[in-house]
């Protein structure tokens, strides 16, 4: 009886987090599929110009308004252009654009939502400037900006640097409100929680407070914004480009192609139908990715 109570009880290793997490996400069967399609747009995007070779603003002529063929297996545009290697020279700026202009807004909401929540000094003023930009019609403002800025930015880094610099400043700068407002909801919750509260008794700085207690709780929200802030930034800088207020002619975008095919919609309208499923696919696999992460990554949802 002695040897059975020491013996010691089997004990099973205690699940690590993130499996739990990666379990929940790959049981979202969109999620998987959106990460999976997602991944391949990128890597074909990156990666394929170095197995297709061709100059996307090569200009020839002679090669003017084919169809698909071995040579153009997307056929070439009205200036003999090979239409594969600018669907992936314009998903290059696309998605370049996406995630710069995320990441910019990300940090800026993350900034504004965590100072927010955390000092009730800066919470009417700081939300109070959030809802100002939220009231701003988005669309006249980044016309406004990119008609006030272009010229001076072009003159000061280059026509395609300038260009870039002021959409990613542009989109990142009007989209950051919405992941603020998650972000200061979040932390207005933690504040009162036992930990936090723990914390502080034992004279915890603010700084690091923030950055050991506040910031990695929120972490789930913030991951969120950012999927789908790429598709939000892809969107619009298709719209600036659809409408001739983004990237110059010979530098293609998604929106820019989009722009450019719709002269010759009747004849080859297959030259619509690329750049939109490129987009289409982008935004929609982002959103089912984003879906999957806020299931995963919550552990209310995670589980079930």
């Amino acid at each position: 009886m002695t040897d059975l109570i020491n013996q010691p009880m089997p004990t099973t290793p205690p699940r690590s987090q993130w499996r739990d997490i990666w379990d929940q996400f790959k049981s979202h069967r969109g999620a998987l599929l959106g990460g999976i399609v997602f991944l391949l747009i990128v890597v074909t995007v990156f990666i394929g110009p170095l197995l297709w070779t061709a100059d996307p603003t090569f200009i020839d002529i002679r090669s003017r308004n084919q169809g698909p063929s071995w040579s153009h297996p997307l056929g070439t545009d009205q200036l003999g252009r090979d239409m594969l290697a600018r669907m992936m020279a314009g998903g290059q700026t696309s998605v370049s654009v996406g995630i710069t202009a995320m990441l910019l807004a990300l940090f800026l909401g993350s900034l504004i939502g965590v100072m927010a929540g955390y000092f009730r000094k800066l919470d009417n003023i700081l939300m109070r400037t959030t809802d100002l930009f939220l009231a701003l019609p988005l669309l006249p403002l980044l016309l406004v900006m990119v008609l006030l800025f272009r010229e001076p930015l072009n003159a000061a880094f280059g026509p395609e640097t300038g260009i870039f610099i002021l959409i990613v400043t542009a989109i990142g700068i009007t989209s950051w409100m919405p992941t603020a407002r998650i972000v200061r909801g979040d932390v207005l919750a933690l504040k009162e929680r036992e930990f936090v509260l723990a914390a502080r008794s034992i004279g915890t700085t603010n700084v690091r407070m923030i950055t050991r207690h506040i910031l990695p709780n929120v972490m789930s929200p913030i991951m969120v914004s950012a999927t789908l802030g790429i598709a939000s930034a892809i969107i619009t800088e298709s719209a600036l480009s659809f409408l001739g207020l983004g990237f110059p002619p010979d530098f293609p975008t998604w929106g820019r192609l989009l722009f450019d095919a719709v002269d010759y919609m009747q004849q080859f309208p297959e030259r619509v139908l690329w750049p939109g499923l490129a987009i289409s696919l982008t935004v929609l696999s982002v959103n089912y990715l984003g879906d999957g992460l806020r299931d995963a990554l919550d552990p209310r949802i995670r589980g079930r």
